[in-house]
């Protein structure tokens, strides 16, 4: 059964917004936010009002009042409730989190070295009042506890689980370093993604990277099947320390990346680069290694240290012909976490020098857990043969 139901504004808030502007903007807020709220309940109830259907999910139970805390003040809205009591309208929840996102970047402003001045004039366009210093100080505080409690969340079992670094420039002690972010993500039993966790650290040393492993298994990360990431050194030592019964995969883009640098000729790099990825596509593993051992064997003499690369490195990407083919192409590489990189860098480069280490964790940990959350409420990445 399908139904339209149309909410509008009332034309007195019509009348007080054409007259009073900005000014009206708490009341427009608490109304769209009650909008929002009734239109998810009916679809949640799976039917129109006063109608009958064998489809109704439940019934109607009248409203909660709730006031909830914006930037243009307290706001008092009605949250409608069901008999079962198992309905919470999460329009009310994306609407406070707009909220702290439009924070977020007024603080982010203040930290970037924006004056007080220009940012005021902003908030003052936006929602009619400019927002104080020590406002932007608590929304940040608020903001940081709001972000550590994310990153120190307690983790569940994740069969696959993807490392990788970037770059950031910091501010640190008068001069201007490249800092590294560590980020994790996993695929979770229901075969959804998730990001584990991300750390700032002077460099990919080990001991960076080794503490940011046993942080995330004191936090109960655990059922890891395998490993994917780039053969860092700093990162292969950690994880060999910290997780070295498990599985690890390398990244077959960066193989295939790393070994044109052991090409000795140009005209050999477009071949040398066929037979690496036929490789990697080969129907099973026997068939990898018959296809590693040709290679070998094809550039021994005319690129000798290319194919002592091979034999010593080629096998480190081929782990993933240990598990289900249907997960192979998602399991290969670390491209996914690449992308999410890429990402971050283009919400970051605006800022292109943070001040501080806390406030380049603050911005990447934001973003980092929009995305999760976007990636825990939608499909799933790939389908676990037990689900």
């Amino acid at each position: 059964m399908t139904y339209q139901q149309h909410y509008t504004l009332p034309t007195e808030l019509l009348a007080q917004i054409a007259a009073d502007g900005l000014e009206a903007l708490p009341e427009m807020i608490r109304v769209l936010l009650n909008v929002a709220m009734q239109a998810e309940r009916q679809q949640y109830l799976g039917v129109g009002p006063y109608e009958r259907s064998l489809e109704r999910r439940d019934q109607a139970n009248g409203y909660k009042s709730k006031t909830v805390t914006t930037r243009v003040g307290d706001i008092n809205v009605d949250v409608p409730q069901v008999r079962n009591g198992e309905f919470y309208p999460q329009s009310l929840e994306k609407g406070l989190r707009s909220e702290r996102a439009l924070t977020l970047a007024l603080a982010e402003m203040y930290i970037q070295g924006v004056s007080t001045r220009k940012v005021a004039a902003i908030t003052e366009q936006l929602c009619g009042k400019a927002i104080s210093s020590s406002q932007v100080s608590q929304a940040s505080a608020q903001l940081d506890d709001l972000l550590h409690k994310w990153r120190t969340r307690l983790l569940g079992q994740c069969p696959y689980v993807y490392l990788d670094a970037r770059y950031e420039k910091v501010r640190v002690a008068g001069q201007v370093r490249d800092v590294a972010v560590l980020i994790a993500v996993g695929v979770t039993q229901a075969g959804k993604r998730q990001v584990l966790g991300v750390s700032i650290s002077l460099s990919e040393a080990e001991v960076h990277w080794r503490t940011f492993l046993q942080s995330l298994v004191a936090r109960g990360l655990g059922g890891v099947q395998l490993i994917i990431s780039d053969a860092h050194p700093g990162l292969q030592a950690a994880r060999q320390a910290v997780c070295g019964a498990i599985p690890w995969q390398r990244c077959q883009f960066h193989l295939q990346h790393n070994a044109q640098g052991y090409v000795p000729r140009q005209d050999l790099k477009a071949e040398v680069a066929a037979d690496i990825r036929a490789i990697f596509n080969a129907p099973n593993r026997t068939e990898a290694e018959t296809l590693l051992t040709k290679t070998i064997q094809k550039f021994a003499q005319s690129a000798a240290q290319l194919a002592t690369w091979l034999e010593t490195n080629i096998p480190e990407g081929l782990t993933v012909f240990s598990f289900p083919q249907s997960h192979g192409r998602l399991i290969r590489t670390t491209n996914g976490l690449e992308r999410l990189n890429r990402e971050i860098r283009r919400r970051t480069r605006v800022v292109s020098i943070f001040p501080n280490e806390a406030s380049c964790l603050r911005l990447v940990s934001a973003l980092l857990m929009e995305t999760s959350d976007e990636w825990e409420t939608g499909k799933a990445y790939l389908t676990f043969a037990s689900n």
